[in-house]
């Protein structure tokens, strides 16, 4: 997420009142999680097995529950709770809107679009050319829709992420103030769940086809021509990459990547990359032919077993 323009790091110091190591005049453009982080930006760390990948990252300045030594050309903000002062710099630039009525005036909707009854369309939605988005369908903030997309009923476009820290007495939740980008040509069936960014984008790609039910979690990419049939769930930070297909009920770990072309068969759960056009199945997830071979020889066990006790008397 970029702030609406350049504060310095003492003023974001001061709007969470914590100290900070740097020039009181270093330039900070946003804030973004550690997979997404570009030059300029904030990250935050709170655990030490992560202040190395923090610090080495694009981020200029690391928002930091120690005190350490500050790389060359970053800045340190030194918080006792990095993760609650992330979230009060992003609400703090990504106030929350209520709404006034089921169309925002600021949602701009293109030529030849039909929105059907009870709709909910968000602020500062953009919705293109040709869209039919049906009955009971909820567009939240800031989500950007291509040309020639269907929503079919039921389907909520831009929930928070699931992301959440244990404390002692509860679960604190990390705010979500990215959005979500549909491009042209794509289809999203009934009662699909899509979560925003936590600070960055969740892409739908041209092309993709979605069937009912499927959850896709937060900053998650689904590539060109993609196929994902019903009950199908994707973590977030997950890559789908062109042509992938998932059929019904498949689970997909966060931060894995399918490269192009993979297939994984109904009911599989895959936690690791695939390889390109390469055939999965089973939980956890490998090569078909491979899994289909172990299947088969677990069938025999039985009759091995008997086999051996035959042999036995």
């Amino acid at each position: 997420m970029k702030f609406p323009r350049t504060y310095t790091l003492q003023q974001i110091a001061e709007l969470i009142q914590v100290d900070f190591v740097g020039a009181a005049d270093f330039p900070v453009f946003g804030l973004n999680e550690i997979h997404v982080v570009e030059e300029g930006d904030i990250v935050f760390v709170d655990h030490p097995k992560y202040y190395d990948k923090a610090l080495q990252s694009k981020a200029t300045v690391v928002l930091i529950n120690k005190k350490v030594e500050c790389p060359e050309g970053k800045a340190l903000l030194i918080s006792e709770n990095p993760f609650s002062d992330f979230n009060r710099i992003s609400t703090h630039f990504n106030t929350f809107q209520p709404a006034t009525q089921a169309i925002s005036p600021s949602a701009q909707i293109g030529e030849g679009t039909h929105i059907q009854p009870n709709v909910f369309i968000g602020n500062q939605v953009k919705i293109g050319a040709n869209c039919l988005i049906h009955s009971n369908v909820s567009v939240y903030d800031g989500v950007t829709i291509g040309d020639n997309v269907i929503l079919h009923s039921g389907t909520v476009l831009g929930a928070n992420a699931f992301y959440y820290k244990k404390r002692a007495t509860h679960f604190e939740r990390l705010e979500s103030c990215g959005s979500i980008v549909i491009e042209d040509d794509v289809e999203i069936g009934a009662l699909c769940s899509i979560d925003k960014g936590v600070t960055g984008i969740t892409r739908i790609k041209k092309g993709a086809k979605i069937d009912n039910q499927v959850q896709i979690g937060h900053d998650t990419v689904i590539g060109e021509r993609c196929l994902i049939a019903s009950q199908v769930g994707i973590a977030g930070c997950t890559v789908l990459e062109d042509e992938v297909t998932l059929w019904g009920q498949v689970g997909v770990t966060s931060g894995v990547t399918l490269r192009k072309g993979s297939t994984l068969l109904a009911q599989s759960g895959i936690n690791k990359n695939t390889e390109p056009n390469e055939t999965y199945f089973g939980s956890p997830a490998g090569k078909m032919r491979i899994k289909f071979k172990e299947v088969a020889a677990i069938t025999q066990l039985p009759t091995l077993i008997q086999k051996l006790k035959n042999n036995a008397k």
